[in-house]
């Protein structure tokens, strides 16, 4: 039987890969036939090229493989096992020559092998997103480099995360064994790098182990579950490892004095700044539809990276009411459009009890992407956080000034915070009417989605709520 050899290159290509396992199923050599090379050194007793291998007169072309295997493919190339060119082709073979559900067998060696390597690259990039640290070149401005040494080969793929991260700012990465650099326009790729190369330490440093120190929370102290997601090996990129060990040695003593200290009463709060009611600026910003089309572009936080698309306000552009939710859900970010899942339903069906015509109404979220928690192939619903509001906030505001409704009302508690501020408690003041610092009217209550996770028992006398809340549309705003 004779063997052939091909080199790809680079080695974590997906391209050179799949081009080299296309010629090879063109000329029916078996995956036992195929010798796998790296780098770019060659060896004197290398089998000929695949170049060489005749051509079969009953070749034809290669069949079609799954997405699945092809993002597989992808993911388990990054990984430095020698032997996973060969395991993809072997699996490629099988799929091309009659087991295409290969994939589906979750028990095949094979199968189970690569998947292995997919996770480990997929904790790998992980790893790289959160401990990457910057650190400014002296004597440039807004120019940073950071060094790190990943498992695996790895650069390529984490690079347009950190393209979008930090779009604002020339970078760059270096590791053992590729660079990458950011100049504000393009990724250009490079060899590997020395830590020598990166600086050693700037006066960021100093305020972060600041920071790190004060929100250090000893109570919550979990040396094993700290050591998981932040492995020791980490921790010479990370500037507040040198406070780690003291931290932890005197987690104990801190914890103790905690608990001794005398209990004092609470502190009158501060009134909170008003805010002022500004929209972003925007190009297009004088309508809705410049507002809907620049929101489709926000980049405020995180959470436009997972989510299908932004979900905007509906409604007529002069209507007297406005409804703030507080986030899309699953059926929302697939159609966006507001309030059109199971949420949605149960409001329309509130409205229409009360004889409120909902295509009166401007309907419209604090936040305005689906944020969710995966769990097998479900999309479960995820709190957003303060930051994911407060970035929002300026979208909800330029929708109040461009509708100006007379009355908005709040569904649930991050709807309220958004309108109303952080000082607002919506057990303590829902249903109860407010005023804005322009006039407008408002009142929060629950959001039809709390209604819903109700148990059986409970939820019509929440719905019962829920709905006498939504009376008050009918009835004139009072003090």
């Amino acid at each position: 039987m004779s063997r052939w050899s091909v080199r790809v290159d680079p080695p974590w290509s997906l391209n050179a890969w799949r081009d080299a396992a296309r010629l090879a199923l063109q000329r029916q050599v078996m995956p036992e036939q195929l010798d796998w090379l790296h780098g770019d050194g060659g060896g004197l007793l290398d089998a000929p090229s695949l170049q060489h291998a005749p051509a079969e007169a009953t070749a034809t072309r290669a069949a079609a493989v799954p997405k699945a295997f092809i993002e597989l493919a992808a993911t388990c190339l990054c990984h430095r096992d020698p032997h996973r060119m060969s395991l993809l082709y072997r699996m490629l073979w099988r799929m091309t020559h009659g087991e295409r559900g290969l994939l589906g067998n979750p028990t095949d060696p094979d199968v189970l092998r690569a998947m292995a390597l997919a996770q480990a690259v997929r904790r790998d990039t992980h790893k790289m997103k959160a401990f990457v640290r910057f650190r400014e070149v002296p004597g440039q401005q807004d120019a940073f480099i950071a060094w790190f040494e990943p498992d695996h080969h790895i650069v390529d793929r984490v690079a347009p995360f950190f393209e979008r991260r930090f779009t604002g700012m020339r970078w760059a990465i270096l590791t053992p064994y590729r660079s990458v650099r950011w100049d504000g326009q393009a990724l250009a790729f490079g060899p590997g790098g020395k830590q020598a190369d990166a600086p050693v330490e700037d006066a960021r440093e100093e305020l972060w182990r600041t920071y790190y120190a004060n929100i250090f929370n000893p109570a919550r102290l979990n040396t094993r579950m700290m050591q998981q997601e932040k492995p020791a090996k980490y921790w010479k990129h990370l500037p507040e490892a040198s406070l780690l060990p003291t931290l932890v040695r005197d987690a104990g003593d801190r914890v103790q004095e905690m608990h001794d200290r005398e209990a004092r009463a609470p502190q009158r709060r501060i009134p909170e700044r008003s805010i002022p009611m500004r929209g972003p600026a925007t190009a297009s910003g004088d309508s809705l539809d410049g507002l809907r089309d620049a929101a489709a572009n926000c980049r405020r936080c995180p959470l436009w990276e997972p989510a299908t698309q932004t979900v905007f306000g509906e409604g007529p552009r002069d209507a007297q009411v406005m409804l703030v939710g507080e986030q899309p859900g699953d059926s929302e970010d697939l159609s966006g459009h507001p309030f059109v899942g199971p949420a949605g339903q149960l409001l329309n069906q509130a409205l229409q009890e009360l004889g409120i015509d909902r295509s009166t109404l401007y309907l419209t979220n604090a936040v305005k992407h689906f944020r969710f928690e995966r769990r097998g192939k479900k999309r479960i619903h995820s709190k957003p956080q303060v930051t994911h509001i407060n970035a929002c906030r300026p979208w909800l505001i330029a929708e109040i000034q461009q509708v100006n409704p007379k009355v908005i009302v709040c569904l649930g508690a991050s709807a309220a915070r958004a309108v109303f501020g952080s000082g607002f408690n919506l057990t303590r003041d829902r249903g109860r009417w407010h005023t804005l610092e322009d006039g407008t009217r408002g009142f929060a209550t629950v959001h039809p989605s709390w209604v819903l996770r109700q148990d059986p028992e409970k939820r019509d006398a929440g719905y019962q709520l829920f709905r006498e809340d939504l009376r008050r549309l009918k009835e004139p705003p009072t003090s």
